[in-house]
């Protein structure tokens, strides 16, 4: 069997340019994904392009630093918890999705629990979550977490004062033993307006690929805003403690609250670049007597793009 030829060195370079412009596409796809635009409202399109380089500019240089942020973590054995709370259509899980998009799922994880079962509803309030805390050089990430005590389940009547009550006496002992523990836990509040959220809802009403998002739980924290507001000044009141703060992450603006999470974020770290080993790709080893078996057409996914 002949040995098939290798691509010149220009050839080469061609398809590494190419594999980064469909990385960089895929954040592009997300982009096309969250946009809105008002009914009737026209945008300047160079000013539209020149914020949009601008963004992803800052975006893809934020990115590489959470690589070096992820090896950091890594190679020192951090053990970091980041809550995500908010409203519903918040921004929570666009700024999740930058976060983990460029990192290694087994250093960078996400949480984001259904409602308890029948069996989790009887157990100690905290247990399901424990399960799911970082060992030495992981990351994770909880997109909702125990604080929905203090807001969705004290908002829908799915705990009485009594549980709410509680929660709010054991949460800060909880956190200051998990910071005790060597668990770095920050904890961010996404807010956004009335309109804002009222806008979001729409969009996704609208839109047949966002459908999905929207629960009939989502639709009644719609009517219930003001409750929402009274649970979530409680919380914040009762549950910014100096082990664990909150940090308010204006999110009216989507691409301004990614970049300013980001970037925040990166911030609260004294991380450096971890130095990595060069890497040279070994040859691969050719074998005179090795036949590549045919593969049946009836196999193959039929090419239509």
């Amino acid at each position: 069997m002949p040995i098939p030829a290798l691509p010149d060195h220009e050839a080469l370079l061609a398809r590494i340019h190419e594999d980064l412009i469909d990385g960089y596409d895929e954040e592009l796809e997300l982009e096309i994904e969250d946009r809105t635009v008002a009914p009737g409202v026209i945008p300047d399109r160079e000013t539209e392009r020149s914020e949009r380089m601008h963004y992803f500019q800052n975006l893809f240089r934020l990115q590489g630093e959470l690589v070096k942020l992820q090896d950091w973590i890594a190679t020192s054995g951090q053990k970091v918890v980041i809550v995500f709370e908010g409203r519903d259509a918040a921004g929570k899980g666009g700024v999740i999705k930058r976060i983990t998009q460029r990192l290694n799922p087994r250093v960078c994880r996400v949480v984001a629990l259904p409602a308890p079962n029948d069996r989790e509803r009887t157990q100690w309030y905290f247990q399901r979550y424990v399960t799911h805390l970082p060992a030495a050089g992981e990351m994770v990430l909880f997109d909702r977490s125990w604080y929905n005590r203090a807001g969705v389940e004290r908002v829908m009547g799915f705990c009485n004062e009594d549980d709410v009550e509680e929660f709010f006496r054991s949460v800060p002992e909880f956190e200051r033993m998990l910071v005790r523990s060597g668990i770095r836990v920050i904890k961010y509040w996404f807010s956004i307006t009335d309109d804002e959220q009222h806008l979001r809802f729409m969009s996704r009403i609208h839109d047949p690929m966002k459908q999905w998002k929207l629960s009939p739980m989502d639709l009644e924290s719609r009517r219930r805003w003001e409750a929402y507001t009274k649970a979530k000044e409680a919380m914040l009141e009762r549950t910014h403690i100096p082990e664990a703060p909150w940090w308010v992450v204006q999110a009216v603006d989507k691409k301004r609250a990614r970049l300013n999470c980001i970037s925040h974020l990166l911030e609260l770290f004294d991380y450096a670049e971890i130095p990595r080993p060069s890497v040279e790709l070994p040859p691969r080893v050719r074998n005179q007597d090795y036949t590549r078996q045919p593969v049946p057409a009836t196999m193959f996914v039929p090419e239509r793009y």
